[in-house]
């Protein structure tokens, strides 16, 4: 049984299921500028061509792209959803619009159920301003849909007084169905409730713990089911061995499990303002509790979220080559019920570290922090797409039978029409990066291109502007695989080329270079593990 410290209902509480609408259309409004944007990193290098090769071809294994044998659950609803949109971004946009106002309901009734309406409309609006959050609430990856099936489960394993098994253990399995990693949320509730089994001496009490444990386990299951067809169908568990070395078996160093802990502490605390809720709640802990009969969170209650909190900060330390926050994404919104909860229990006017906290939010939307960090995690995404967009459509018009020197994901941009960016393929080489190493590599074999794109493959800060992961650069290029680009000027005097175009967007910035020669070399297609 879930129990809270009063289990009544204001009477100004709304339907849930009138909710879905009203967050639809404020997500979809708030990204309408976004929408018709093409596909972005994982989406074009994974995602989107697993899918498209599912809705043409009705096999769950990528066909046109490596396996990385990643659930194929949004492959599913996308193809599915494609039957009636038509294969259009925006109409795949519009379905992750979808998907994330289904999650933002399910952070409302967690939050309502647990403390009060206007606590769950505060936790609602932090979490859909978070940056994090925001931009990926129109991108195809699977950690979306992962996330909205998790909240579900969450909100409904936490409620008061109430015997979900069955609907939680559906919800953490369609979790584990889109992302594999979301296996760990289930799992650790039910270490939570195995703990609870063991002090528990009620018999009634035990029995119902008893069942949560085998229906949190549960979702193992179909999960362990889709691993064997993998395994049967490519001879491989976990993927192409790349994959799992570069997200699995190379991370398991104890240095680099350290400095990964550090790393995704900074995430869940700090990143993209996340410290201005964090600190306030903090310091609104040494504030007297202020006399009030209002709900709060009970001791379990809490104890079950820091479970899931702490679960997915150390698996994610462990797992992943690349230590995106959008792994993160379901845990975000705990974070910030954790905050409005102290928040409302210490002090009246709480509304105010709530919209300080939103202001924060808003503002991280579009200004970047002084550090290194994936574009991805704000709007910094955007700018990095129209470059592409710019740089490609100049090649593209110029130079329709250009070999183009450059890295992925361009190289996906150039090589598949169906990500937006081209009308027909064009030829190119690959490189890992455009850091001084794979430029010389590349200038060994002047012949085999006669094109270049290079661009920033991440945001940091100008060279003469506060940097403060700057201590941390040797270490993050041992175990990160942290570089820096050579600039476009640099890049054409060691390649011998001519810069053609350039442009910069708030720090991003995307070059084309011409080399006069002709191409006598074999042409290196895209790959991306």
């Amino acid at each position: 049984m879930r129990s809270s410290s009063n289990p009544r209902r204001s009477p100004a509480d709304l339907s849930t299921g009138l909710l879905f609408p009203l967050f639809f259309a404020a997500v979809y409004l708030s990204h309408l500028t976004l929408l018709r944007l093409p596909y972005f990193w994982d989406e074009a290098g994974y995602y989107i061509p697993a899918a498209w090769d599912f809705f043409r071809t009705g096999s769950l294994i990528p066909q046109t792209t490596l396996s990385n044998a990643h659930p194929p659950l949004p492959s599913i609803l996308l193809a599915s959803w494609w039957h009636l949109s038509g294969f259009v971004i925006s109409g795949t946009r519009t379905l992750i619009v979808m998907v994330t106002a289904t999650a933002l309901v399910a952070i409302f009734r967690l939050t309502r159920s647990l403390l009060n309406t206007s606590a769950a409309a505060a936790t609602v609006v932090l979490t859909a301003t978070y940056p994090i959050w925001f931009a990926q609430s129109t991108l195809a990856h699977a950690d979306m849909f992962a996330a909205a099936f998790t909240l579900w489960a969450i909100a409904l394993y936490l409620e008061p007084d109430a015997e979900n098994q069955i609907l939680v253990s559906g919800l953490f399995s369609f979790a584990a169905l889109s992302k594999e990693t979301a296996i760990v949320t289930p799992l650790a509730l039910a270490g939570f409730e195995l703990y609870l089994l063991v002090r528990e001496k009620n018999s009634s009490e035990r029995r119902s713990q008893m069942l949560w444990v085998a229906s949190l386990v549960s979702p193992v299951l179909p999960l362990a089911a889709w691993y064997a067809y993998h395994r049967h169908r490519t001879g491989f568990i976990f993927g192409n061995p790349e994959y799992l070395r570069y997200n699995a078996t190379a991370n398991l160093g104890p240095a680099r499990i350290l400095l990964s802990l550090w790393h995704r502490l900074l995430h869940l605390t700090t990143h993209m303002n996340m410290y201005v809720p964090v600190v306030c709640a903090i310091a609104v802990l040494f504030v007297p509790l202020k006399p009030s009969t209002a709900r709060h969170l009970s001791r379990r209650t809490t104890a079950a979220i820091f479970t899931v909190i702490a679960a997915n900060w150390v698996a994610f330390s462990v797992l992943g080559g690349a230590l995106l926050t959008r792994y993160l994404l379901p845990i975000y919104p705990l974070i910030l019920l954790l905050c409005v909860a102290a928040w409302q229990r210490h002090i009246r006017k709480w509304w105010l570290l709530f919209a300080l906290s939103a202001a924060a939010f808003v503002a991280a939307i579009w200004i970047n922090p002084p550090y290194a960090f994936a574009p991805e995690d704000n709007l910094t995404y955007r700018d990095m797409i129209v470059l592409h967009q710019r740089a490609i459509a100049l090649i593209e018009h110029r130079y329709p039978a250009a070999t183009v020197l450059t890295a992925w994901p361009a190289s996906a941009e150039l090589t598949r029409p169906e990500l937006g960016y081209v009308h027909k393929p064009l030829k190119v080489v690959s490189l890992q990066n455009f850091a001084f190493d794979q430029i010389a590599q590349a200038a060994q074999d002047p012949g085999s291109y006669d094109t270049a794109l290079i661009f920033s493959t991440k945001w940091e800060p100008p060279p003469n502007q506060l940097n403060l992961g700057k201590a941390n650069t040797s270490a993050d290029a041992k175990y990160f695989d942290f570089h820096h680009d050579l600039t476009p000027s640099e890049a054409a005097a060691m390649l011998h080329g001519e810069i053609v175009w350039q442009a910069r967007r708030k720090g991003e910035w995307a070059a084309v270079l011409r080399f006069p020669r002709a191409v006598n070399a074999s042409v290196t297609l895209p790959t991306r593990p």
